[in-house]
This record gives C-alpha cells, structure tokens and sequence, in this order.
C-alpha cells in the first residue's frame, strides 16, 4: 500500500509525474498544485490526506516544484489558515517562534565557528588568521538555505568543519572555479581529492608556526583584504 504523502519526480508531460518506480502517472483530474513556498500549508497538506510532493534532485540538492492534492482539501485549508492567521495571537505565536529560531541559529554559528578554529589549529602567532579565516567560513556556510556542508546534520560539527573548511581554501586559494573539468565519470571528484591535499599542505604550514612567504601564499591574498596591513607570519 503506498503512502498517502508521496515524494515523486517532474515528468516532461503537463500533470503528470514519475512515480517511486520511475513509472509515468498521471495526476488525478480533481487536484490542484501548491506552489512552493507556504510552508504552513504545505505542512498540513500532506498530514491531511493523499498528496504527491515533486521534488526535483540537481547533483545533492533536492528543489521542491511544489505538491499535488484534492483542490478542494487545499482550498479549505487554505481557508482556514487565513481565519487563523488573522488571529493577533497567531502572529505573536509566529514572531516568538522567529526569535527562537533566530537564537538557534546564532547559537550554532558561534559552535560552527568554535569548531573550525579547532580544526584549523594555527600557531598562536596566526590566531588573527585563524579567527579570520573561521569568520569567513562561518559566514559563508551557516545561513539557513546555503546548501552548503555546514547545515547538514548527517555528520559532526567537526566534520562538517572541516569540510567547510576545505570547500572554502578549494574556492578561494586554488583555480577550481575557472578549471575546465572534462566529463569523465569520477573525474571531477579526483581533482577536487587533489586540491584537498593542497589544502591540508597549505594549512599545515600555518600550524607548525613555519615562515610564510605572504606574497606568494594564496590563503594570505585571499584573506589579506580582511587582515591589518602588518601580520604576523
């Protein structure tokens, strides 16, 4: 027996899907599609009763194309949530939830960013580097929606960290965002293994305290527009 919610693909045929087969279905003539982007309603459309969710996969990240469901089940609900949302005490419930939200968020950032100073373990002469560098990363990555490592709870803070990390020196101190990759199957994940390498060469200087050419470092240009003219290293 299939579930009532389901998750199915985009097919190229107007209101039709890909099953959890693979299978062309064709969506029932009385339902209607929810856009994405209420979440609220998206939420109780799919607790309420039959729906079918289309979510798109590009490479790791899923996009929502919104959700099929009876029209008149997403009308009334619709309905109701304009009554309940005109309530004032619904937008207080709203607002507190924001600011608990808001702390959360801050919170995890402070940890994130903790946890990739530990990660980087620079010499105390480079901590201005080392708080720099984990700003950066911490500002890049935490933002709800970034799609980025640091938002994924699959793994430890430490390791999300240290990917993080990677990801940022790979973007920033390295020509991987200009390189002309060819199509070859598992080649592009070979040459990011590679610049990994690189990666951990680079900071492994600024760990042992070993003197650094800044002229000619590409962690200290790319984070030379952030630090005061005179460093340490």
């Amino acid at each position: 027996m299939l579930p009532l919610a389901r998750e199915v693909r985009p097919a190229p045929l107007t209101r039709h899907v890909l099953n959890e087969h693979g299978i062309l279905e064709a969506v029932p003539s009385d339902w209607a599609l929810l856009p994405p982007g209420d979440a609220a309603l998206s939420r109780r459309i799919k607790q309420d009763g039959p729906s079918l969710t289309v979510i798109e996969l590009k490479g790791r990240k899923r996009f929502s194309r919104g959700i099929w469901a009876p029209a008149a089940r997403l009308e009334a609900l619709r309905a109701d949530l304009v009554v309940e949302r005109a309530n004032p005490s619904y937008q207080r419930k709203l607002d507190a939830s924001r600011q608990r939200r808001a702390v959360e968020e801050e919170d995890y950032a402070v940890d994130f960013r903790d946890a990739i100073v530990r990660f980087l373990a620079f010499h105390p002469t480079l901590r201005l580097e080392a708080d720099t560098l984990a700003n950066l990363i911490t500002e890049h990555a935490t933002p709800v929606g970034s799609g980025t490592v640091a938002r994924t709870e699959r793994i430890p803070i430490e390791q999300r960290a240290e990917a993080a990390t990677i990801a940022w020196l790979r973007h920033q101190t390295t020509g991987y965002d200009t390189m002309v990759i060819p199509r070859e199957k598992g080649r592009r994940r070979e040459i990011r293994r590679l610049l990994a390498q690189r990666s951990v060469q680079l900071l492994a200087k600024y760990r042992t305290g070993q003197p650094i050419d800044r002229a000619q470092c590409p962690l200290h240009r790319a984070l030379q527009q952030w630090l005061p003219t005179r460093t340490v290293g």
